[in-house]
């Protein structure tokens, strides 16, 4: 097993104290992005709003998130660990690899198999947990359920695996 990532709130203070530390970082994320395309004053006034900020903020929290990638018996041993939690597992249940995240505030264990990308897969998690779980608690929003094509197949094999918060 090996795990990816540096945020693991094991409480909604913690989640919230880390998401607090990924904004100033979005804001300078979209500052400097901003620079490197030349926008003028006017331009960055008009384009650089609240939301763009915001969806850089989310983006920055979801793919810091900590996943956990092992086999399936590392998962199932995992879970018989933790059985209180509820599963919320996407794609095939017959694909030897797992990537998962729990939320122990939520009581929540994401995961997702993928059999070669390994990747897609993490980032594919790390959007799903904020859209299913963080979003709603974290700014009083509804979850989302992830659209791309990998949330529904058999693995997490997506050209869109960096894919915007969404």
């Amino acid at each position: 097993m090996e795990t990816h990532g540096t945020i693991a709130p094991a409480s909604l203070d913690e989640a919230e104290a880390a998401f607090d530390r990924v904004g100033p970082t979005a804001q300078v994320v979209v500052r400097e992005t901003a620079k490197a395309m030349e926008f003028d004053r006017e331009e960055y006034s008009e384009r650089v709003t609240g939301d763009v900020v915001e969806t850089v903020r989310n983006a920055l929290f979801a793919e810091s998130l900590s996943v956990t990638v092992g086999t399936r018996d590392e998962f199932d041993d995992w879970r018989a660990a933790h059985e209180d939690y509820e599963v919320v597992e996407l794609g095939n249940p017959d694909v030897e690899r797992v990537a998962w995240h729990a939320v122990p505030f939520a009581e929540t264990v994401l995961a997702t198999t993928f059999q070669n990308e390994e990747d897609a897969a993490v980032s594919t998690l790390r959007r799903n947990a904020f859209g299913r779980v963080y979003r709603d608690t974290l700014l009083g929003e509804e979850p989302e359920r992830d659209e791309s094509p990998a949330a529904d197949d058999d693995a997490a094999e997506t050209d869109d695996a960096a894919g915007a918060d969404r």
